[in-house]
Order: C-alpha cells, then structure tokens, then sequence
C-alpha cells in the first residue's frame, strides 16, 4: 500500500512538472502547494483561508525539500509567511513576524554587535549613532509645535497618603493624553518624578496592579503619573482601536511622554535629579525607548519586555524601523543606552524575557562595565512567573527606586517591615475618567480621523 501511494504521488508531481516550465515561472497556487507539503509528508497543516487566498508561489516545486520544514521555509518565505510547530506533523502558518528572531538568532545578533564597540569612547560613539537615527525614524527630529493649551484637570481625591487627580494634555492640536496623576499628600523639599506608561494589559491603566503601583510610588514620596496607550483607555474617545496597531503609534505614544515630563518638571517641588520611568510589556518598551532618547531619565525599570529576540509584538512598539537603526539593534542595545544612569530589568520565565539572566542581563554589565558602574543596573528574574506587573514585581521595583531616590519605605510598611499595598484604595473605573463616562466632556477641537494627525509628521 505504502508503495502504491508513493508511486500515485510520483505521477501526481511529475504531471505537474510537465504542465509548467520555467517560462511559466513554475507558478503555483498557495493553498495547492501546501495541500501538496501535507501529502508528500504526511503532516497537517493549519491556516486561514485569507492567508493563503489569491497568493501564488512561483518555482513552487523548487522548493522542495527532503525535510518538512526546510521545504516549509523555502515556501513560505517567499510569500512572508512563517509557521510554527504545534506538535508531532502538525503546523500553523502565520503573517510575517518580522519583530520575532529566534533566541539563537537574538544571541548571535548580541555576539556581533559586542564586537563594535569596546570602550566608553567606542560605546558613545554608537550610542549617539543610534539616537540621532531613532529620532529621525520616528519622525520627531524636530519635534513638533507644543500647543499653547493647559492641562485639562479635575476630580481631585485625597486617599490615604496620597491624592490623585485625572489628568489630559494635548500633546498636539486637537490629540489628547490622558492619565491619573498620585502625588504624595505630605511632601517636604523636593520629590522624585515618575513615568508610568501603560502596557498592552487588559483594562488598561485603570487596571489594579497600575492604580498599586502608582499609589504606593506617591506614599513613598514621588509624583507619578500614569497614562495610556494610543487608541486605548480615554484615547480611544478620539481614535477606534484598530488605529492603535498603525506604526505611527509609536511616534505618537514617544511624544506623549515627552511632553507629560514636559509639564511635571514644571511643578515648583519635581526634581529633575530623580527622574524615573517604569512599565510592563508595550509599556516596558516605551520605557527603554524613552530612556535612551532623553537624558532626563534618571532612572528606569522595563518590566517583562528586554529581550534580544523579541522587539514588541505590536506596531506601536517597533512600527517605525527604530530597531533597523545603526545597521540593525535590538531592545537590549537599547536598554544599554540607558548606562551609566540605574536600572532594574525585571524578568520571567515564561515569556520572551526567560533568557535574560543568562544571555540578555551579562551584555548590560558589560556596557555599564566601562564606566565602572555595573552594580548600578540589576536583574530581578521570577522563573516560575508569568507576563505580567505583578505584586512580586512591583516589590522589586519599588526597593530599587527606593534606594536610588533616597525614598522612606517604612512609609509603605507594615510592622514587620514588609512593604504593604494594602492601604492602597483601588477605584472603580469611571472614577479615573478625564471626559466623562461617555465622552461628554471631550474638548470641541478634538480631532477624530487618524490622517489629522499624520500631518504632523510629515
């Protein structure tokens, strides 16, 4: 049986090799090539039909392989597509995933990029390289025009510690930020600033483990202030979601951080000495981005984000070609631009983030390494956790900017001297509203269609 199947094969494929020649470009349809992998190797192969709808493969059966999955890549590729293996002769195809290497890949593109730089000297030189390339990828070299207007504030609530207040800046003409502003209720002298930028988490900032993280920060003395992503939360009022997966994004969320450290360092009591940024995920990456195009940073903590083989998984983290800069980087060169200034990478063992301690983590300590400044950047690594801000890895952050800032935790414990989020009140979502429950109070210049803003960068 086997060699009638074999041989029924045999004729199929040389039929249809007589059919085509190469002045036909050996074209074929997609959906039959792979109808043609599954039988020559007898494996299962998954896809949507949009996938693979109207796509040709030309030289189609020169591609082919002794091996699946060579046989896989050399047709795939030629349409951007990738696949995964989901078991024993079974595969997904999937769009391109050009911000995903594989660990190996990420650890061979750390191993070249060692060998370009071996000094402070060397160092600054490509740190400088890829800034000015970053700014100009992302379309904000110059910046644009700040709008004149002030930040729209109200709802202001006093909590145990701490007040907060719902905050939106226009970061352009007619293109509002929106966020929750803590700051601590007794506060002498001058006090830390602190960035939250949201990630790419479910509910957004209003979430839980935000409202804690930024509360705490503010009953241990610092101004934070936490805010969305773009076509999330409030932003979404303005822009459909779907907007918030345009490369642009990235630029967009650049400049709304910008221009909130703009206007906190203006308070009378901010110090510009202490100035730090933390976020998980998508958040994470507007961290290390943001760290290495400002020196205003003083310190940063990305959370669950820093890989060498992994660049975002969303446009707004990688849309605008910032990782293609200095002939190709990746999120720990960049989060190495940050030296000699602290940072805390946090990291998990289930997620892209697992390798840190062994791969991504040794490359920091040797940048910091030149400026004699390596026990100023730490890796707080939890193997048995997942993606996420959690309670274990907040606790990390809040002892790390604690010590650095010169922060008072025994404002933040209990009477064992543990750190304790519990007098932290968590508000229901409507609460944290800048515009209303239903957009009422949106300001009548506020613009609503994406291409008004594309004018701006162009």
């Amino acid at each position: 049986m086997r060699k009638f199947i074999i041989f029924v094969l045999f004729v199929f494929l040389t039929a249809a090799a007589k059919a085509q020649t190469a002045d036909d470009a050996f074209r074929r349809p997609l959906k039959e090539v792979t109808s043609d992998i599954e039988k020559q190797f007898n494996v299962k192969i998954r896809y949507s039909e949009d996938l693979v709808r109207d796509r040709w493969v030309t030289y189609a059966g020169w591609r082919f392989r002794p091996d699946v999955e060579q046989t896989l890549t050399n047709v795939m590729a030629s349409q951007d597509i990738t696949f995964a293996k989901e078991g024993e002769g079974k595969y997904k195809l999937q769009n391109f995933q050009y911000h995903l290497k594989t660990p190996q890949e990420g650890k061979q593109q750390l191993d070249y990029l060692w060998m370009r730089f071996h000094d402070v000297p060397s160092w600054e030189k490509r740190k400088e390289e890829l800034r000015e390339c970053m700014w100009k990828a992302l379309r904000l070299s110059p910046l644009p025009a700040r709008p004149k207007s002030a930040p729209i504030i109200s709802n202001k609530r006093t909590m145990n510690g701490y007040t907060i207040e719902n905050v939106a800046i226009e970061t352009l003409p007619g293109l509002y930020v929106c966020g929750s502003l803590y700051r601590p209720l007794k506060a002498k002298g001058k006090v830390p600033v602190i960035l939250n930028p949201d990630g790419h988490f479910g509910d957004g900032r209003y979430r839980a483990d935000a409202q804690y993280r930024c509360a705490m920060e503010a009953r241990m003395g610092a101004i934070a202030f936490s805010y969305d992503l773009f076509a999330w939360g409030e932003s979404a009022l303005q822009f459909p979601s779907s907007d918030h997966r345009k490369s642009l994004a990235m630029s967009i969320q650049a400049l709304n951080s910008i221009r909130i450290l703009d206007w906190l360092l203006t308070f009378k009591n901010a110090d510009p000495s202490r100035v730090a940024i933390t976020g998980g995920s998508g958040g994470g990456s507007q961290t290390m981005l943001i760290t290495a195009l400002d020196d205003r940073i003083k310190l940063s903590v990305p959370v669950v984000m820093m890989s060498s083989y992994h660049s975002g998984g969303c446009p707004c983290e990688s849309g605008m070609g910032v990782h293609l800069c200095g002939g190709g980087t990746n999120n720990v060169e960049i989060a190495a631009m940050a030296a000699p200034r602290p940072q805390l990478v946090v990291s998990d063992g289930k997620d892209w983030t697992q390798q840190v301690p062994q791969v991504e983590f040794p490359y920091l300590k040797k940048v910091y390494s030149f400026y004699g400044k390596d026990a100023l950047v730490e890796n707080a690594h939890f193997p048995k956790e997942g993606h996420d801000y959690g309670k274990s890895k907040r606790m990390a952050m809040y002892n790390f900017i604690a010590r650095h800032f010169r922060l008072d935790l025994k404002k933040v414990s209990d009477a064992n001297g543990n750190i304790d989020e519990s007098a932290v009140i968590i508000e229901k979502y409507t609460a944290m509203y800048v515009f209303g429950e239903k957009g009422e109070k949106l300001p009548a210049n506020a613009i609503h269609n994406f291409s008004e803003v594309e004018r701006f960068f162009k």
